[in-house]
Parts: C-alpha cells; sequence; structure tokens
C-alpha cells in the first residue's frame, strides 16, 4: 500500500510530507449559501457544520476523496439555516450522534431521534474517538452560539466562522491552532458602498454579525501561532468581499502560513495537518487517510 501511494505521490508531482501526527482537513463548501468543514485523521473525523443537503455533502466528499465512514459525529454551531440544512438527513442515514445544545436545536427546529441529540457545555472536552472537540462561546445572532476546535495528540485546528467581534476566547484557541478556518466576511467598503439596506449593514458589521477582513487580517497578524501551517479564509460575502481580495491581503503578510479561500461552490482540496510541515493533498486524500 506504501509503495504505491508513494507512486502515485510522485507522478501526481503534488508535494506531500508524511508527518507521525496528522489531521485531514477540508473545506466542504463556506458562505450563506451552506457552510460544513471536515477535520479528521487516519480513523476518525468530525463535520463542523452541515448546512448542505445529505446528497451534496456526499458528493462532494467523494470528489476529495473522503470517507463518510470515518465521520464519528456532527457539530451544530448555531441554528442558521446554511448551518443545518442537511444534518436531519445526513444524521439518520449514517446514524450519527449529533452534537448540539438544547436552544439551538429548539429554536432551528431540528428534528432530530433523541439518542443522537448531545449537549455540550462551554470549554468542554468532548471526546470523538481519537479526537477531541472543545466548543467555546461566540458572538453571533443566534440563540447559544460557539465555534469549535479540534484537537489529535497536540494538533489542533480551529473553525470560526459567523462571529461578530474578536474576544479574549477567540484569541486564546486561535492562536494555538496549527490550522484554522477564520471567517473574512466582508470588506468595509464594499459593505458600506453596497446595495443592502441600512439595517443589514448594521447587523452586518455588528458585535453579533460577522468578521470583517481588517478584523481577521488583524487576528491573523498579532495571534496567529508559529506553528500555523494553513489558514482557510471563511464565510466570504458574496456581495461584499472578494476571493482575489482577500487571498492578496493575507498573503501579503502570510510568511509561513498557506492561504487559502474557502468557495462557496465547491469543496476544498484536502490539506495535511501535521507537527512537522504540511502540503496540499488534492486528491491525494483518499490515499492518505487509508494509511
Amino acid at each position: 500500500m506504501q509503495n504505491n501511494l508513494k507512486s502515485k505521490i510522485t507522478q501526481s508531482k503534488i508535494p506531500f510530507i508524511f508527518a507521525p501526527v496528522s489531521l485531514f482537513i477540508s473545506s466542504i463548501n463556506s458562505g450563506s449559501n451552506g457552510n460544513c468543514y471536515y477535520v479528521g485523521n487516519s480513523k476518525d473525523a468530525v463535520l463542523i457544520d452541515v448546512g448542505l443537503s445529505c446528497r451534496e455533502i456526499e458528493k462532494r466528499m467523494l470528489r476529495a476523496g473522503l470517507s463518510m465512514q470515518k465521520v464519528r459525529a456532527i457539530f451544530i454551531s448555531h441554528e442558521h439555516i446554511d448551518h443545518i440544512r442537511g444534518v436531519e438527513v445526513l444524521s439518520k442515514k449514517y446514524n450519527l450522534p449529533v452534537y448540539i445544545n438544547e436552544k439551538t436545536l429548539m429554536n432551528g427546529r431540528v428534528k432530530l431521534v433523541d439518542e443522537r441529540v448531545n449537549s455540550f457545555l462551554d470549554e468542554e472536552i468532548i471526546p470523538i474517538g481519537s479526537l477531541n472537540v472543545i466548543p467555546f462561546f461566540k458572538s453571533h445572532d443566534a440563540i447559544d452560539p460557539h465555534s469549535f476546535t479540534v484537537e489529535c495528540d497536540g494538533i489542533r485546528v480551529g473553525v470560526f466562522t459567523d462571529i461578530g467581534r474578536v474576544c479574549e476566547k477567540l484569541i486564546s484557541h486561535f492562536s494555538k491552532c496549527h490550522a484554522a478556518f477564520l471567517e473574512a466576511n466582508y470588506c468595509e467598503e464594499m459593505l458600506e458602498k453596497g446595495h443592502y439596506p441600512y439595517y443589514l449593514k448594521k447587523r452586518i458589521s455588528s458585535d453579533h454579525g460577522h468578521l470583517s477582513n481588517a478584523q481577521a487580517l488583524e487576528l491573523f497578524k498579532t495571534h496567529r501561532s508559529d506553528s500555523l501551517s494553513h489558514l482557510f479564509l471563511a464565510h466570504l460575502s458574496k456581495e461584499n468581499n472578494s476571493p482575489e481580495l482577500v487571498q492578496e491581503l493575507f498573503t501579503a503578510h502570510s510568511t509561513f502560513t498557506k492561504v487559502i479561500v474557502a468557495s462557496r461552490y465547491e469543496e476544498s482540496a484536502v490539506y495535511q495537518v501535521g507537527n512537522i510541515g504540511v502540503e496540499a493533498t488534492n486528491l491525494l486524500g483518499q490515499f492518505a487517510l487509508e494509511i
């Protein structure tokens, strides 16, 4: 298996490093049309939010070389439809536990079998197979919103989207990450000059709305760890931001961190996050996860 895999890696000309401890990450989709993020190792994985249909998630994971059979649980950050659209069907089809707080469950009118529903506490360490997932409260216009970090043997990946402001908890968790999905929702100038009504502009830019490019960049520049190898810029506004803009803005300050803009139209490549270096696996995701 290893010889065949190394041969395929060589033929693909995609650089890849086998780290003794690795997590594999991918954005299945990111945006107001649906959010779903994959984090896992060679044995276990979790999905953070399920904002696409079950069929669409299956299709995109298959293209990325990711197996639903490794997914052990779903975590829901809050009740907005772009984070819960597919959770009922996906959970039922694969008999997956869903970690969702009671207020979020009720407010989102999510219908799940009781035995699959698991609540959680702020900063609780939740073991999922060989992974640990840690939720923490965030500021957003939802009933009980949380961000998450996923950890395995000291390697940490954060999922930080739908955040109105940078708080001390966000700084603390972000500063320990080896990779992160970080919201860069809007360009302040584009939002101000855009066609959105005044109330919506105020909601987006409020402390319970979304992070701007400037807020996300300041967090990145000031609080990133020397171990932050990958940064996904996530939940970009279709109307008030530009992938090219954020790519250029963050790459100018990236030095040792690879910057990826998460798409609202397709899944990303699969990236390997380890303690000796990381490179994009792209179509090699399936092979890497089977080692």
